[in-house]
């Protein structure tokens, strides 16, 4: 049996494993495909994970935010246009949403203002704006939501039930 880790600043993948109690030998057991080597190599950040790599331990360590945060940072393409969702408490993300639903239903009105001529002048950018970056939390709140309900899933804390 291997001894725990005492390094600090350990990266997700390193976190991940280690909340399941796995060796990094246990660990490759499990993924089948990715050595112990190779976990050790992604782990101290020696190289990047393959996005099979990271598929294959979001789905074996019951982790679906490996995949987000591969995505969001690792990723040439994804770090430009996923953005980093965090798992949180069912409540602050519930909460989250209500709040910016609220917002955009207070600008709700001003939305159809401003896009009722089909055109968006200099006096209509800002407000349009600030009613889109709105429109981006609540898209955020959403994935995180369903994030959270992959996380819950995949630990068989809900789900169908019969």
């Amino acid at each position: 049996m291997g001894r725990a880790s005492v390094k600090e600043n350990k990266n997700i993948y390193f976190r991940c494993r280690e909340e399941l109690k796995l060796t990094r030998e246990q660990a490759s057991e499990l993924l089948e495909a990715v050595t112990a080597d190779r976990i050790e190599k992604i782990e101290n950040e020696r190289s990047l994970p393959q996005p099979d790599e990271v598929y294959i331990m979001s789905d074996k360590y019951k982790a679906p935010e490996l995949c987000n945060f591969y995505c969001a940072n690792q990723c040439p393409i994804g770090k430009h246009y996923v953005p980093e969702v965090k798992v949180e408490a069912l409540s602050q993300i519930i909460l989250g949403l209500v709040a910016s639903l609220n917002s955009v239903e207070d600008k709700k009105d001003r939305l159809i203002e401003i896009a009722a001529d089909g055109e968006i002048d200099r006096e209509e950018f800002g407000d349009f704006q600030n009613i889109r970056k709105e429109l981006e939390r609540i898209s955020l709140t959403v994935e995180a939501l369903q994030l959270w309900t992959e996380k819950m899933e995949a630990e068989g804390k809900i789900g169908e039930q019969g």
